[in-house]
């Protein structure tokens, strides 16, 4: 069995590293897996796609993702959000062709990689891992309030439109159209992401599996905090949170204003001198903010180390995400043996078990926030039996071998119902 998983990016990003991470799982548990990409940046010699070093394949990638968002820019008070029309041809299918894979994994293949009408040209069996809810709306990534694909989508609040026949009402017409016969598998990484699936008026009635990322558990493991800290300049007599950029531009469904409100509590605790912030994910630092505490920037961390050091030099990962699937910041943070604060929203419930190896603040409460990153660090005993827990929890339930093995069961149940049918 030959399988392709097909992704924008091979190691950018949070669906990438996820997905990259299931291609060598696959491996790892015997599966002949390879990747197609748009823009490679990995040294994989079985991913294949457009070089990331070469100037021409950074000019192609740019430039259809520029061209990806023309139809975008045509409503001026359109959010800042992603938004995907994915209407440019493309030569994804005739790649995939060359490979000659038995089954097609698609993932993340927004930024224009994949146009909407290719996904009914694979002559294999077709299972689509949803990385956020792109799929089945008219062209957003989360729908945040919204609850118009569970109709047919138009009149659409990130593009700022009033009108029923807008950009998301075309380009829901087209998913339904071009998928009608389309009998594809969805994979959904959460179980509030399978039920927005069957919510959905697009892939209400497609089969839905819900498997989990899963992750190299031995190199997502804790290492001893006072040697993190050393490694990475930091104190060792502070209690240290760690958390994604806060900068004020960042998209709002991250959540970094609610994290600020929270901050803002929690400075009016005894915990106050204590805490330092840790800021990991962007290159730029956040030294404009007033964030009431001292923080050190770590910038943007690519490699697994460094990424593993950041978890075990925290005492606590905060993800205030308004929307969010099932975030591999968290996963790697309790790989690491670091509870996690999150609100009680989307796929955070899957990994974080409320007062077992973190807390889950009531949605949007800020106060709550603040307070349940209080109670995570106000406890030394308490503490230990989170983080033993949290990495306990990721052992048991996401590690890359067991996603790997789901994947590979689902991969043979679909060739052999491909297989009945043919002989039908």
């Amino acid at each position: 069995m030959k399988v392709l998983l097909v992704n924008t990016f091979d190691i950018c990003g949070g669906a990438a590293r996820a997905a990259y991470r299931l291609h060598q799982g696959l491996h790892s548990v015997g599966v002949s897996s390879q990747m197609l990409v748009q823009f490679k940046q990995s040294n994989s010699n079985s991913v294949f796609g457009g070089n990331a070093a070469s100037a021409s394949a950074q000019i192609r990638h740019g430039s259809r993702t520029l061209l990806n968002q023309v139809p975008v820019k045509l409503y001026p008070n359109r959010r800042s959000n992603l938004f995907s029309p994915q209407w440019l041809q493309d030569g994804v299918v005739s790649n995939v062709n060359a490979l000659n894979p038995d089954i097609v994994n698609l993932h993340w293949t927004s930024g224009g990689y994949l146009q909407i009408e290719s996904i009914a040209k694979f002559k294999q069996p077709v299972i689509l891992t949803l990385h956020d809810m792109w799929a089945f709306t008219g062209g957003c990534h989360y729908n945040e309030d919204c609850d118009r694909y569970t109709k047919s989508c138009g009149s659409c609040p990130q593009l700022g439109s009033t009108k029923d026949f807008d950009l998301s009402r075309r380009v829901w017409q087209r998913k339904a159209k071009a998928w009608k016969n389309v009998n594809f598998t969805i994979v959904a990484l959460s179980n509030w992401m399978a039920k927005s699936i069957r919510n959905s008026s697009l892939l209400q009635n497609a089969q839905v599996e819900i498997i989990p990322n899963g992750l190299d558990a031995i190199k997502y493991r804790p290492f001893a905090p006072k040697t993190a800290r050393d490694i990475l300049g930091l104190p060792y007599g502070k209690k240290l949170l760690l958390t994604g950029s806060l900068n004020k531009t960042s998209e709002k469904r991250k959540g970094s204003h609610l994290l600020l409100a929270a901050l803002e509590e929690l400075h009016k605790t005894e915990l106050r001198d204590e805490i330092e912030l840790i800021i990991f994910g962007s290159s730029n630092s956040d030294k404009a903010l007033n964030l009431g505490f001292k923080a050190h920037y770590l910038g943007i961390l690519n490699d697994d180390c460094s990424l593993a050091l950041a978890y075990s030099a925290a005492d606590v990962f905060v993800a205030p995400s308004l929307q969010d699937n099932l975030p591999n910041t968290v996963m790697e943070s309790l790989a690491c043996g670091t509870p996690c604060i999150a609100f009680d929203i989307g796929g955070m419930p899957d990994m974080i078990e409320h007062r077992q190896n973190g807390y889950l603040a009531r949605p949007y409460q800020t106060e709550d926030l603040a307070q349940g990153i209080a109670w995570v660090l106000g406890n030394q005993e308490r503490h230990q039996s989170l983080s033993g827990r949290a990495r306990e929890k990721v052992e048991q339930e996401f590690s890359q071998e067991i996603q790997a093995r789901r994947y590979q069961s689902l991969f043979y149940s679909v060739l052999n119902q491909s297989a009945s049918i043919k002989r039908l």
